[in-house]
């Protein structure tokens, strides 16, 4: 059966719950979800979102999931785009579910002149990393990606 992949919308917030569930257990990261119903609809669909997602349905049926925004590069004075986070159910894989969303998101930093297109991988995800390496995407071994959240952002914030 073919994929089909489009554009997520409001009642789409229960399934994109789902799979950012299912995708943080993959990930043994399950305890880090704060993620609700209520914040999804209002940080993708809300009137300030800055963030998008793409479903991908197989026979009328979500299989996976993209979710998205545009970023940008000082360098080359463009828009980029950056994937946050890609999953397909574990019953799909090898569909090529994963390498259609891809595609689909090189399509849209195409069409929007988007100088690149990039995303992060945890170093222990092969199967991923082998669908990266065979698309030939570039990893970027010379960069490290930093983060602060939590209570350490809130120090940072608040420090004098």
């Amino acid at each position: 059966m073919p994929l089909a992949i489009r554009a997520a919308t409001r009642s789409d917030t229960a399934t994109l719950l789902r799979f950012i569930r299912e995708l943080a257990i993959y990930e043994k990261a399950e305890h880090e979800v704060a993620a609700t119903l209520e914040t999804i609809e209002e940080s993708i669909f809300g009137p300030r979102s800055v963030t998008q997602a793409l479903i991908c349905e197989r026979d009328s049926e979500a299989i996976g999931m993209a979710i998205w925004f545009f970023s940008y590069s000082t360098w080359q004075a463009r828009n980029g785009l950056y994937l946050e986070d890609l999953y397909v159910t574990p019953a799909a894989r090898g569909l090529g579910a994963g390498k259609a969303l891809l595609k689909r998101l090189a399509q849209i930093a195409i069409e929007n002149n988007c100088g690149r297109f990039e995303w992060s991988v945890l170093d222990w995800n092969e199967p991923a990393i082998k669908v990266y390496d065979a698309i030939r995407a570039d990893p970027m071994k010379e960069w490290i990606r930093y983060r602060l959240a939590g209570d350490s952002l809130k120090s940072f914030a608040e420090s004098p």
